[in-house]
C-alpha cells in the first residue's frame, strides 16, 4: 500500500471533526502507520473510525492523539488466506451444488447420490426372496 493513500485519509480526518486538522509535516510523518494498518488488512473505514471515535473534549494535540492511536490500536494482521484448490478455482458454485439424481436399482425411487446405485433404504435392507421392491 502506498503512503499517498495514508496521507489523503489522515488530510481528511478534519472533515469530521475539524480538531483533528494536522499540519502538513504531522501527516507525512503519520502516513508510514496508516500504511501499517492498510498493510495488516484493516480497511480505510476501519482507520477512519479508529481515528474519529470518542474524541476527548479538550482535544489540544491532535497529531499526538491521532499517533497514539496508530500505535496503540494497530490491530493484528489478517491470517494468510489458504490457496484455493484447483477445483474450487474453477467453479467455487459446483461443491456447493447437491448430487444430481439416480434412480435406485433395487426399487426405482429418486435419491441424490454422486453414483448410480441402490438409495439408502434398499442398501440397509436385506433382499427378501419376493424381491426389493416393496409397497409404498
Amino acid at each position: 500500500m502506498t503512503p499517498a493513500r495514508g496521507r489523503l485519509g489522515l488530510a481528511g480526518l478534519r472533515r469530521v471533526d475539524d480538531r483533528l486538522t494536522l499540519s502538513l509535516r504531522d501527516v507525512h510523518r503519520l502516513a508510514p502507520a496508516v500504511t501499517a494498518w492498510f498493510d495488516g488488512g484493516a480497511t480505510a473505514a476501519v482507520v477512519h473510525r479508529t481515528l474519529t471515535a470518542d474524541l476527548p473534549s479538550d482535544l489540544r494535540y491532535p497529531a499526538g492523539l491521532v499517533a497514539h492511536r496508530l500505535r496503540k490500536l494497530l490491530p493484528l494482521p489478517l491470517p494468510a488466506r489458504p490457496a484455493p484448490s484447483p477445483v474450487a478455482a474453477t467453479d467455487t458454485r459446483a461443491a456447493r451444488r447437491p448430487h444430481a439424481f439416480q434412480t435406485c436399482d433395487g426399487c426405482e425411487r429418486a435419491f441424490r447420490a454422486p453414483q448410480p446405485g441402490r438409495c439408502r433404504d434398499c442398501r440397509s435392507d436385506p433382499p427378501t426372496a419376493a424381491g426389493p421392491l416393496r409397497a409404498a
